[in-house]
């Protein structure tokens, strides 16, 4: 059993951009996407501020994000990056096997990360995401390095779409 304390909100100004993008796609008519929340235990509760302040996760979850676009169905999952080192260990061992398995039944899965420091976006192609997973077997370190990723696959903000991965899902579909 894992055990959670707050750590503020990490990731979650992110997530809030993904939502908006999410609410936006959905008015259009474009997906139907939802992020879906990990289920926890409260421990202790600040009755004061509303708050949980220590809880412990009931089980693994999957991924962030799960949802269907243009009659594909898609997982992903939202990481932040504050340096241009990604590691993978922030990518839990369910997750991708989650994922995995999704692709398997003719879903899309990637991950979206934020650059912090750089303030961009990029879409990581499950594909992607397996070379690099699988390098690790290799013996090579067990991350990646923002010079390695494909400039193709970085995100434009677009108007309302703060977070446009649609592009990114196009992009991925052509290329497989």
């Amino acid at each position: 059993m894992a055990t959670w304390k707050t750590r503020g909100l990490r990731g979650s100004a992110f997530e809030s951009l993904i939502n908006s993008t999410n609410e936006y796609y959905r008015n259009a008519g474009l997906s139907l996407v939802q992020k879906i929340p990990t289920p926890i235990t409260p421990l202790k509760f600040d009755s004061e501020r509303k708050l949980i302040t220590e809880a412990y996760f009931e089980k693994d979850s999957t991924v962030d994000y799960i949802g269907v676009v243009q009659e594909i169905p898609v997982c992903f999952d939202a990481k932040e990056c504050k340096t241009d080192t990604f590691s993978l260990q922030n990518i839990h061992d369910h997750q991708y096997k989650f994922m995995e398995e999704f692709e398997k039944q003719g879903g899309l899965s990637f991950i979206l990360i934020l650059f912090t420091e750089r303030n961009d976006i990029y879409y990581l192609r499950f594909s992607e995401l397996k070379t690099y997973i699988e390098r690790v077997k290799e013996g090579h370190a067990k991350n990646f390095k923002y010079i390695e990723l494909d400039d193709d696959y970085f995100l434009k903000p677009d108007g309302p779409a703060l977070v446009p991965y649609l592009e990114g899902i196009n992009k991925d579909i052509k290329s497989r």
